[in-house]
């Protein structure tokens, strides 16, 4: 993957957005102006590259602890399972390239409104997502534009309301600019994803979706949002709002030679011992006997590998010192070394999905299963329920219309044997429940915490937080907070405490009564 290089990021740090404004700039006689011709494949491969962020790569920080899909059993390689968060990362540096994404091409394309403004819009929305539903109200108006060095606040209310609709002018721009024969051209060589043009516009168009549904604990008490209609209105007009079809748009994270698998990277590849799979996740699969068990987990014995009784999850409830002691037992399931462990380049490496087709199934079920979609009926939410499922199990290599003889691994890797599928059984225990919504809600909800299993990173726990499915592990010492309770923010990062302070403060006053406060809910999630 390349790196955008220096002399770009030169150029772009000019750009005064919210707290990164640390003053002028001294005056650099061999250094280009930021009116200067940039490429822009390359700010759009800075935008791609980083978008998502490294923390929320597989193994590669706290989130998948958050999501309860991880559990350290030993603190030196792998932490504690602690939710002690503090101040949250910014995505000020999405936003300023997303404007500098939007300059270069109305120099270089023409006009406002080109393919290239449209997906500046898209991370323009998904930079103001990507920090207010971690702390609540955050700039967004004024954010990104250099005449305001400590720009006002935006309610959370409005910001997803202006983020709805930088997505939504963003699909009519690509409905104008792109013509049906355009439609399957690669979108830009410096995109790291490879998307061709209708592949952006369906990203952009799921991830509204994700938006809306995020959106559910506030359809009913904001009119002026209109979640059910434009949740309606996309799901009813897939030519005018063209979605995901099918894994194929998945937005996928490839690693490379140098761009290893997280686990590679850190050098702690060597140590799957001291890490266990989640009982939340587990807990699930081994009681609907899902065969995507055998290839998320490892047996706690060598003998009957087949049995779902031998998968069990460690509780992050449990302080990381017990851990150590009863894992060196055996008693709990470490991660299924061949799948996550078998390789670190190249195509056979476990894959990334950031945003993809599950997710928008389930979305799109949990959508008519609440009623958004008053042409659809309960039939219709259990196709996309079965679809989701489906999609997942692909994304494993496996099929629900067929079983598989999938190959049982150690935390080392080695082989313990081979175990054929018993999808039927299963696909009995999942059916969707066409005569109860509330416990069919669940089922959608759990189905889709499975499909998250190790990718996605946060949106597992967004959900949890959203709903309370499933039942994440709470109130015991290993959480590390008073009572055990799972924090419901992160603090402001200290860059905007510090560089925009009076408009923090408002801020704070406004929401949370004047002290910020991890356990307090925003307005998305009260």
């Amino acid at each position: 993957m390349k790196n955008i290089k220096l002399i770009i990021t030169c150029i772009l740090l000019v750009l005064s957005v919210s707290s990164c404004q640390k003053g002028d700039l001294l005056s650099d006689p061999n250094a280009v102006n930021s009116n200067s011709l940039v490429p822009i494949s390359l700010i759009l491969n800075h935008l791609t590259a980083t978008m998502i962020r490294a923390e929320e790569l597989p193994f590669n920080g706290s989130v998948y602890k958050y999501d309860q899909f991880q559990v350290s059993n030993y603190e030196k390689y792998w932490g504690n399972n602690e939710d002690t968060w503090s101040y949250s990362t910014h995505s000020y540096d999405i936003l300023k390239y997303a404007v500098q994404l939007e300059t270069q091409a109305a120099s270089q394309v023409g006009g406002t409104a080109n393919k290239y403004s449209a997906v500046a819009k898209f991370f323009r929305a998904y930079a103001a997502i990507w920090l207010s539903q971690r702390v609540g109200d955050i700039p967004m108006t004024q954010a990104g534009d250099p005449a305001y060095l400590t720009p006002a606040f935006d309610a959370q209310h409005d910001v997803y309301k202006n983020s709805l609709k930088l997505l939504d002018d963003a699909n009519t721009i690509f409905n104008t600019v792109i013509s049906p024969a355009t439609q399957g051209a690669l979108f830009n060589s410096g995109d790291i994803f490879g998307f061709t043009n209708l592949q952006w516009q369906k990203l952009i168009n799921t991830y509204r979706l994700r938006i809306l549904i995020n959106l559910s604990k506030r359809a009913d008490d904001n009119a002026d949002l209109n979640v059910k209609t434009q949740f309606a209105t996309i799901i009813g007009n897939p030519a005018t709002y063209p979605i995901m079809t099918g894994n194929a748009d998945n937005m996928v994270y490839k690693f490379t030679a140098i761009t290893l698998y997280p686990i590679f990277a850190s050098g702690n590849g060597s140590y799957n011992n001291f890490m266990n799979v989640g009982k939340t996740v587990l807990d699930i699969t081994t009681a609907n006997k899902d065969p995507r068990t055998y290839l998320m987990a490892t047996p706690i014995t060598t003998t009957n590998v087949g049995a779902f009784t031998n998968y069990v999850g460690s509780d992050p409830n449990i302080i990381v010192a017990t851990l150590q002691t009863t894992a060196a037992t055996g008693i709990y399931s470490c991660f299924n070394a061949k799948r996550y462990f078998g390789a670190n380049t190249g195509s056979t490496v476990e894959p990334f999905i950031f945003i993809g087709y599950p997710e928008l199934c389930f979305n799109i079920a949990e959508g008519i299963n609440r009623g958004w979609a008053p042409t659809l009926t309960v039939a219709d939410a259990k196709t996309y329920y079965d679809k989701g499922i489906a999609a997942s199990f692909s994304n494993y290599g496996l099929s629900v219309t067929a079983n598989s003889a999938v190959s049982i691994s150690d935390a080392g890797g080695a082989t313990l044997g081979t175990v054929t599928t018993d999808n039927a059984t299963f696909l009995t225990n999942v059916a969707y429940d066409v005569a109860n919504p509330a416990n069919a809600l669940t089922q959608i909800l759990q189905q889709k915490y499975v499909a998250f299993f190790m990718n996605s990173g946060y949106e597992s726990f967004f959900n949890y937080r959203r709903t309370g499915v499933p039942n994440f592990s709470k109130g015991g010492a290993g959480i590390g907070t008073t009572g055990g309770a799972i924090p419901r923010r992160w603090l402001y990062p200290l860059a905007e405490i510090n560089a925009n302070g009076a408009n923090y403060s408002k801020a704070i006053a406004s929401q949370f009564g004047g002290a910020e406060d991890v356990f307090k809910d925003t307005w998305l999630t009260k």
